[in-house]
């Protein structure tokens, strides 16, 4: 099969899922505590429900003083203005013809499938995956004016096929909160789904300060709610962990990564999610970010389906994400699962930052593993069970990159196997050294680095191996110049000169040897990044969201 075809099967059996399961009603009691939200008085900030505590810590010689509320998105040597969001699409693609073999619709990527896909095969260390790997909008939400914002970490496609339709909390936010209101422990026998998610009620107040607006996603790990602070009058971002000791631990690994990285940039230049705060609430472990507008899945679906974005809005989010990418480096931090659904953008789409640091690690206390990061965005070298650095993390950038571009996936393969063949198909054989220096190339490769391509056959339906030789550049016609080269049809010398150069900039974030791979701060002196890069003066004042002070959470 093709991959639009399985990409087309897996749409239609997750339709199917979801009208088996779609008319699962909310308890009775819930609908009540609902309609009661509708009338009920105002609740006074200081009430709680005896089963919500914040968490509190000592002192940490990390935490970094209070700093200004932003009114306006931080300065970034990306800076750009978007005044009309249809000027962020590649408009001189929107002619052009696309074909198979350009690869999958980015903007139809569904990463929770991949997770499913992947989980018989293994279990990550210590966590099976990241606390929020991917999140589900709920479907059939009322639909959002034009005027206003996208959800944080909104996704059309991804819905949780298993979860219990929760009619309540699909309801659209109502921006009201004098209605808002604690609901003590004992009003509900059981507060959790069955598969440990929390159960949004709408207008409950959380925390004895957050009042809960409107559920947003929905992910395999977790429920992330979009709520008003009452104390501040700003919306924020909840995640709501499911309630087990497993993803009780990821949330605690997540914000103990985010205290790092959010401490360590006090004046919030380097583009990472602010952590603000976190507490219990009746079992389930509460962390509190601030509110973005979308994530880049989000914007490819909206502005750039097939088609991508224009390269000045990308190379604004290039700039942007590089910045990240050195301050983790220099916090000797790994992401591991960079993917335009963990990079969230502001309302004006001109400001990015990265967020889910779930499968997050040290890169001095990494293990190996040939599932870390999600698969259309793993580096070869973790495929191929090779000790990794922060070169995993730039070439998940890179495979990012080239889907803002070109509004389509880099490398679809179906398994990790697969994941080798697109991969030596567009960027050429891997190095004999590198295959020696693996611990599973036996599995994909012979004693002379012949690859075997584990293919299902399209007749039999069973699994066939063939032997494929590559070509060190690369297989004519699915090398990454011709799987840009449409791109490039019709553009004036001005603008051929600025794609040959971000085609450089992709050649050396994708490099498959990753001693050879290009750092953060060379990326930021590329040609291509470093053009036009003067901040602009309405936003060259640095406006900051502050770092959460002793954010580390009480152990278990």
């Amino acid at each position: 099969l093709s991959e639009a075809e399985i990409i087309e099967q897996r749409r239609k059996r997750r339709e199917a899922i979801k009208a088996r399961h779609g008319k699962s009603q909310a308890p009775l009691l819930v609908q009540a505590l609902e309609q009661n939200m509708q009338s009920a008085p105002a609740t006074p900030a200081h009430e709680s429900s005896g089963a919500t505590s914040e968490q509190q810590s000592p002192p940490s010689s990390l935490d970094s003083p209070s700093t200004p509320q932003r009114d306006s998105p931080p300065a970034s040597p990306a800076a750009f203005t978007v005044n009309d969001d249809e000027e962020l699409a590649n408009r001189h693609q929107g002619n052009t013809v696309m074909h198979e073999d350009d690869g999958p619709s980015a903007a139809d990527y569904d990463p929770n499938m991949d997770l499913q896909e992947d989980r018989p095969d293994h279990k990550r260390s210590g966590v099976e995956a990241p606390m929020l790997d991917a999140v589900e909008v709920a479907e059939n939400q009322a639909p959002a004016k034009a005027s206003k914002e996208f959800d944080m970490f909104a996704d059309d496609d991804d819905e949780d096929m298993f979860a219990p339709t929760d009619t309540a909390a699909r309801a659209p936010a109502t921006g009201l909160t004098k209605a808002a209101k604690a609901l003590d422990q004992s009003l509900l026998d059981n507060w959790d789904y069955p598969d440990g998610h929390y159960r949004i009620i709408l207008g409950e107040l959380l925390n004895a300060r957050y009042a809960v607006q409107q559920q947003v996603g929905k992910g395999t790990f977790a429920t992330v709610v979009r709520a008003l602070d009452n104390q501040t009058g700003n919306p924020v971002a909840i995640k709501i962990a499911a309630n087990n000791e497993t993803m009780y631990k990821a949330g605690q690994k997540e914000m103990d990564f985010l205290a790092i990285l959010n401490q360590n940039d006090v004046e919030d230049k380097k583009h990472i999610i602010r952590l603000l705060r976190h507490f219990d609430h009746k079992g389930h472990m509460c962390i509190v970010f601030e509110a973005l507008s979308a994530d880049l899945r989000e914007v490819l679906k909206k502005f750039g389906r097939n088609v991508g974005l224009n390269l000045k809005a990308i190379r604004s989010y290039a700039q942007q994400m590089f910045l990240a990418l050195g301050h983790m480096k220099k916090c000797n931090i790994l992401h591991a699962d960079l993917k335009p659904d963990n990079i969230l953008v502001s309302e004006k789409r001109n400001l990015l930052k990265v967020c889910d640091l779930g499968t997050a690690a040290f890169a001095d206390d990494t293990e190996i593993t040939p599932y870390l990061v999600s698969r259309f965005y793993r580096a070869p070298e973790v495929i191929l069970g090779m000790p990794f650095d922060y070169a995993i993390d730039m070439w998940s950038i890179g495979c990012t990159l080239f889907e803002l571009y070109t509004g389509r996936i880099l490398f679809a393969g179906a398994d990790n196997n697969q994941m080798l063949r697109v991969i030596q198909e567009c960027r050429g054989k891997f190095p004999i050294r590198m295959l020696k220096r693996s611990t599973l190339a036996e599995k994909h490769f012979d004693f002379d680095g012949n690859f075997f391509s584990q293919e299902r056959d399209k007749i039999t339906g069973k699994t066939v191996v063939r032997q494929v030789t590559f070509r060190d550049r690369g297989m004519e016609g699915k090398d990454l110049r011709a799987r840009l080269a449409g791109n490039a049809k019709g553009l004036a010398p001005a603008e051929s000169k600025e794609h040959a150069s971000f085609v450089d900039l992709l050649e050396k974030c994708l490099q498959v040897d990753p001693a050879r791979r290009i750092t953060p701060a060379d990326a930021m002196r590329h040609a291509f990044v470093s053009h036009g890069a003067e901040v602009s003066k309405e936003s060259a004042k640095p406006k900051v969201v502050p770092a959460m002070g002793g954010i580390l959470p009480k152990k278990r």
